[in-house]
């Protein structure tokens, strides 16, 4: 039984490296994820491209498209990169582990070729009755007969053991195949998205240097561009400030109501003195809109339960378009060809495949429907303190008090033709009258 110290030591050492190797497969499938996310995102922008491939004209959509398109295929190349090395680095652990059970095996092997021998030779069941007969007690005939029971029970479990680490070996053997596969894939893939990643690269630099003889036209066209997105975002913050004066003055009749209804009850429900009761009906006002004034900002309980169940989900809100790219970031930005020239958006742009819609990010109830020349149409949906905007919409599938969920379809986004097809929502996140970020509250 000198064995059995070594056996622990064994199962300790293959327990690790299973839950070892089982963390290193789950990064493997995270990667793998990731791999397709990206790829995924690579055919919307590859898909804008090649609406765009008629035109053999330079212009800035072209290349905010091209941009975005090489970004993420760097960041695809970038992951196969990781994957292959962390495919390297399981099967040098498989190859491992895969060792250690051979050599595990060859050693079970070996004793058990021993104990089949030793039985051979003392195979006489006489042999083994007069081994037991001869004892010279009870109690030492008790052992010698258990020792026999025992030597044939660990003859048993050698055999389990040997069938257990053969099948181990086996399914390394699998796992290391699959890798062996895996990686011929990823390695095929990444050569092939590093040739298409090059001439991209090339293609970028000519348009940018046929947008930079555009000086002139781009300036003129960012001012127009400029004046929109000014009208539009004033007749936004115009519409929430609006809402929420009302919403507030709401409040606070009901408010000053309640009070007064309150104080009447109050003094018909007292038999006092004709001076206090006058007394008592002067105070009252004041009193009444002094607590109006702290209590007008106060949502409604159905308001204050969307509000929180909207803020918990900061991050993992649905896109307001089913896919699509940012091709403008929230806050100031540096003109994508013009050098030293910013803007500062108010909102993100999000580009999508011409005939898509816009959905709403989370349910909500749908306060406006508006529209601005040069802005085409917009909706504002409300969650609570939070407000939603959706503006481009050629048209609009919601009215004014409608519940929307999230993920419901309100409008389709316009499409440009005399900009390549291009077809772009402009978004914004409101909190009360502040603007959020909203790469901050959708899921990345």
């Amino acid at each position: 039984m000198h064995f059995q110290p070594f056996f622990r030591i064994f199962v300790l050492i293959l327990t690790f490296s299973t839950v070892t190797f089982s963390l290193h497969s789950q990064s493997v499938k995270e990667l793998e994820t990731q791999r397709k996310q990206t790829l995924e995102k690579l055919e919307t922008t590859s898909k804008l491209l090649n609406e765009n491939k008629k035109s053999k004209l330079s212009t800035l959509n072209k290349l905010n498209i091209l941009t975005k398109n090489i970004k993420q295929r760097k960041v695809l190349i970038n992951t196969i990169n990781t994957e292959i090395n962390q495919l390297d680095v399981e099967m040098k652990k498989l190859d491992a582990e895969k060792q250690m059970l051979e050599n595990r095996l060859k050693t079970l092997k070996t004793d058990y070729a021993k104990l089949v021998q030793e039985a051979h030779i003392n195979r006489d069941l006489y042999a083994k009755i007069m081994f037991v007969l001869s004892a010279k007690s009870f109690d030492q005939s008790y052992r010698r007969l258990r020792y026999l029971q025992e030597y044939t029970d660990y003859r048993k479990q050698q055999v389990r053991e040997i069938e257990k680490v053969t099948a181990e070996i086996a399914v390394k053997n699998e796992n290391l195949k699959q890798h062996k596969s895996t990686k011929v894939t990823v390695v095929t893939l990444k050569e092939t998205e590093a040739k298409i990643l090059t001439k991209d690269e090339q293609k970028q630099k000519v348009l940018l240097t046929g947008l930079q003889k555009k000086e002139k036209s781009l300036r003129a066209d960012l001012k127009i561009q400029q004046k929109k997105a000014r009208d539009l975002n004033n007749k936004i913050e115009r519409i929430i400030a609006e809402e929420i004066r009302k919403a507030e003055a709401k409040r606070a009749a009901e408010e000053k109501k309640r009070l007064a209804a309150e104080s009447k009850t109050k003094t018909s429900s007292k038999s006092t003195a004709k001076t206090d009761s006058k007394k008592s009906s002067s105070t009252k006002p004041d009193n009444s809109v002094a607590n109006s004034s702290t209590s007008v900002s106060v949502l409604t309980k159905e308001e204050t339960l969307l509000s929180g169940n909207f803020e918990r989900n900061i991050g993992r809100l649905p896109w307001p378009t089913s896919n699509g790219f940012i091709s403008g970031h929230y806050g100031i930005q540096a003109h994508p060809v013009l050098k030293h020239v910013t803007t500062n958006n108010k909102g993100v742009y999000i580009q999508t495949p011409s005939g898509s819609s816009a959905r709403a990010v989370y349910d909500g109830v749908v306060t406006q429907r508006f529209s601005i020349p040069g802005s085409n149409n917009a909706v504002i949906i409300q969650h609570g303190n939070y407000r939603t905007v959706y503006a481009n919409l050629t048209q609009i599938y919601v009215s004014e008090g409608d519940h929307v969920s999230a993920k419901q379809s309100i409008g389709k986004i316009y499409t440009d033709d005399e900009k390549e097809n291009k077809t772009e929502l402009y978004f914004q996140v409101w909190k009360g009258r502040s603007l959020q970020n909203p790469e901050s509250w959708i899921t990345r």
